[in-house]
């Protein structure tokens, strides 16, 4: 028999993910076939990274900065954000960018085509709109999922590329935590990130932010957890007047993705991290007591060296 390589893995995922509607049957071959690409995990990085996060507010300022104070001092990043924003509408010259220039009033930004044209970066990370199912629908996900991963590869062929899950708003009327378990395997990876793969360069491997945060809600919720949490409500913002905020996070929040985002890119346990940190503003940020950002450090790297795509070794 063959060797099942990668290349044909990858034909796999071209014939199975194409354009137009596809069977239950050739949605499983698709599953196979990207399950293929992650059987080998990537090599533990042997340094600092420089990072280039494109995306929105559910990345944000805070996250980015958080992620380099736990990685250390020679991390560097830089991004480009906009509010709500697609991964086609960074893309496309002619389409809008809305908020642009406030989300990107800071020393970080970049702009993210003449950034990932200079090769400077070791790891991409990619995120898609919320909601993820309208992304998809209206704003081929996917292609620009990987036109934006050609481009990082052109420049630099050993760049890793990821592809953030975020979540959909907490009132979500099918149930967050069904949307959750559901949208991760149908949009993220079968309807997003296995068709953006038949481009055939590399696997993009997988941030699962939304994952974490799910796994964290259940570890807490129904009971009076630590620190006063018991819901998914005690990671999330608040609106100026005091209403939740149903997709924003809040510290807590921006620290349990930062955490998640620093075991994957760095294929370390967040056990044992620090947990008081300082906004990109240079303001405290609002901690974690020690039970909870234990909890949050364990569950993250349960989560992460569980998922075979995050890359990450168990």
């Amino acid at each position: 028999m063959p060797k099942f390589t990668r290349r044909a893995a990858l034909g796999v995922l071209t014939a199975s993910l194409g354009v137009g509607a596809y069977t239950y049957a050739q949605r499983q071959r698709g599953v196979r076939a990207a399950a293929a690409l992650y059987t080998t995990p990537l090599e533990k990085p042997e340094g600092a990274l420089r990072v280039f996060h494109l995306g929105h507010s559910l990345v944000g300022r805070d996250m980015p900065a958080m992620l380099a104070q736990l990685a250390g001092q020679d991390h560097r990043y830089e991004s480009q954000l906009g509010w709500g924003t697609s991964l086609k509408e960074h893309w496309e010259p002619d389409l809008t960018i809305n908020g642009f220039e406030t989300e990107n009033a800071h020393p970080r930004f970049r702009d993210a085509k003449e950034a990932l044209n200079s090769g400077d970066y070791t790891a991409v990370v990619l995120t898609e709109m919320v909601d993820i199912a309208d992304a998809i629908r209206y704003h081929d996900s996917a292609d620009y999922l990987a036109l934006w991963a050609g481009l990082a590869w052109d420049a630099n062929p050993k760049a890793r590329i990821y592809l953030y899950e975020t979540w959909p708003h907490t009132d979500d009327s099918a149930g967050w935590l069904t949307r959750i378990d559901h949208d991760l395997r149908k949009f993220w990876q079968g309807r997003m990130k296995y068709p953006a793969l038949a481009s055939g360069r590399a696997p993009i491997h997988l941030i699962p932010a939304g994952q974490v945060k799910a796994a964290f809600v259940r570890a807490v919720q129904g009971q009076e957890g630590p620190g006063g949490i018991s819901g998914v409500e005690g990671l999330m913002a608040k609106q100026a007047d005091g209403t939740p905020d149903t997709i924003h996070f809040n510290d807590l929040g921006a620290y349990l993705v930062a955490l998640t985002h620093y075991a994957v890119l760095y294929h370390r346990s967040p056990v044992g991290l620090p947990y008081k940190l300082l906004r990109a503003d240079g303001t405290q940020a609002i901690a974690p007591n020690p039970v909870v950002a234990a909890l949050m450090q364990r569950i993250v790297w349960e989560v992460v060296t569980r998922h075979p795509e995050t890359g990450v070794a168990v």
